[in-house]
């Protein structure tokens, strides 16, 4: 659940989030109202499969439109970076290389209700992307993993 507190987005995430909710309150609640209706007419309710399953995903439902109308309210949209010192920050764009390998990887560094690193999106709160806040090009950043430390160099920040 969002606390009190901001929820950095993008402004594709922001507008990704205004249409989960859209979807959910306008389509999918509708629909599940329906099918309870229809569940609550077959009778005894205690027995009642249908009511029962529509009853539990009413209350998934429901906690993920709370969850999207707090996200809403704290968000904070993240612009395209202005730091003209170089340095990684939320919104950027970082090419990092891991030692002992030449393959680079970029990632984009969002808030965690948008990492997504699949798709090269990596929360500022990840062990990774905590590393890579604050820091230039050529820094050499140590990140704790499962299977131990890794340890990466930065050679682009955009």
């Amino acid at each position: 659940m969002v606390e009190n507190k901001p929820v950095y987005v993008t402004p594709e995430g922001l507008e990704k989030l205004k249409a989960e909710l859209d979807e959910l309150i306008n389509v999918r609640r509708v629909a599940l109202a329906q099918r309870l209706s229809v569940a609550i007419k077959q009778g005894d309710l205690s027995e009642n499969a249908d009511y029962i399953t529509a009853k539990e995903e009413q209350g998934f439902l429901e906690g993920r439109i709370r969850e999207l109308e707090a996200a809403l309210r704290y968000a904070v949209v993240i612009e395209e970076p202005t730091r003209t010192d170089g340095r990684a920050t939320l919104g950027s764009l970082v090419t990092v290389v891991e030692e002992g390998y030449d393959d680079e990887e970029t990632y984009h560094i969002v808030g965690p209700l948008e990492a997504d690193p699949t798709k090269g999106k990596i929360s500022h709160e990840s062990p990774l992307g905590e590393a890579l806040m604050g820091r230039v090009v050529g820094d050499k950043v140590m990140v704790e993993a499962p299977a131990g430390t890794i340890e990466f160099r930065i050679v682009k920040i955009a």
